[in-house]
């Protein structure tokens, strides 16, 4: 009795596990496309006040593909755990060429 028990909670543990959604991230060694920042904040490209900011830098925001990362600084893959965290927003961008104010084609990471 108790083994019939144990199989089916151990099966439904299992299923669980396996059906649960995960966010769409790569972890921070896996950057490939671009350099790791850390941004104080993360939007889309089509963003109505975001659209504005762009287009008064001569910026195309029908070509941005990801999403666009605000305030930003590189984060050091070798500094990650060891106080060169990012308590704000990880991504890998694609166009880091704005000064740290604004980086393109961003992508969520996993620190």
């Amino acid at each position: 009795m108790f083994s019939k028990l144990s199989l089916t909670v151990t099966s439904a543990l299992a299923i669980l596990a396996v059906a649960t959604p995960t966010p769409n991230t790569a972890p921070a060694g896996q950057c490939t496309t671009g350099e790791l920042q850390c941004c104080q904040s993360v939007q889309a490209a089509t963003d109505p006040s975001l659209t504005n900011l762009l287009g008064s830098l001569g910026i195309i925001v029908g070509d941005i593909t990801g999403l666009v990362g605000l305030s930003c600084s590189s984060i050091n893959v070798i500094g990650v755990g060891s106080g060169n965290e990012c308590t704000a927003n990880p991504v890998c961008c694609t166009d880091n060429a704005w000064g740290g104010l604004i980086s393109l084609g961003c992508a969520p990471i996993e620190l």
